[in-house]
């Protein structure tokens, strides 16, 4: 089975980044387990299921609502690193790749948004 969301360029963005963020996030001190990593992680895949699951309602208005969900959480990612990077935990060179990743994702799904 195969649903329309698997389709949709935000999604398969977002599955990137999932996979960057994770790898950056593995840089983050052991004692950040519990704290930034996890809600690191908790966001970025946060973003991948608002796609699906927005993609799943009967109306437009349903999966902005989504949409716009995924964009918290993509801002919540950007919030994690950028706090990272104040407490020493990582540097502006190491989060490039996901800033990168990041920026496309936003405009993309400002764009999706849009489209309704």
């Amino acid at each position: 089975m195969r649903f329309k969301y698997e389709d949709l360029e935000i999604w398969q963005i977002a599955l990137e980044l999932i996979n960057a963020v994770y790898k950056l996030l593995k840089k983050f001190p052991e004692d950040e387990k519990y704290d930034l990593v996890s809600q690191g992680k908790r966001a970025v895949v946060s973003i991948a299921l608002n796609i699906a699951e927005g993609s799943g309602r009967k109306t437009n208005k349903d999966f902005s609502s989504f949409i716009n969900r995924a964009i918290s959480s993509l801002q919540e990612v950007d919030a994690v690193f950028k706090i990272g990077i104040n407490l020493g935990y990582s540097t502006s060179n190491d989060y490039g790749s996901v800033a990168i990743l990041l920026e496309k994702e936003y405009f993309k799904l400002i764009a999706f948004d849009k489209s309704f």
